[in-house]
């Protein structure tokens, strides 16, 4: 139950970033949205522990934390998308 919960939570917050950045597409790419959703609350975890001074670990992080990694790892997915386009 625990890890539905935690694909649900991180397609969730995936899609938010996807809702606040405007992939500029119809509808949400939902495999964009687990992928950036679950990476960005490492990632956002990973940057709240650095900035609290615990080092380089890797922790779930809250709601916060879990959004700002996702518009990072969504920014840069969506950077690199159009990238491939343009070539």
């Amino acid at each position: 139950m625990l890890i539905i919960g935690i694909i649900l939570w991180g397609m969730l917050i995936g899609a938010a970033a996807q809702l606040i950045l405007g992939t500029g597409r119809k509808g949400l790419n939902w495999g964009m949205a687990l992928g950036a959703g679950l990476v960005g609350s490492f990632v956002g975890g990973l940057l709240i522990s650095l900035i609290a001074g615990d080092g380089l670990e890797f922790r779930p992080s809250g709601i916060i934390g879990s959004l700002v990694g996702a518009l990072l790892v969504s920014g840069i997915w969506i950077y690199v998308d159009r990238k491939q386009v343009e070539n």
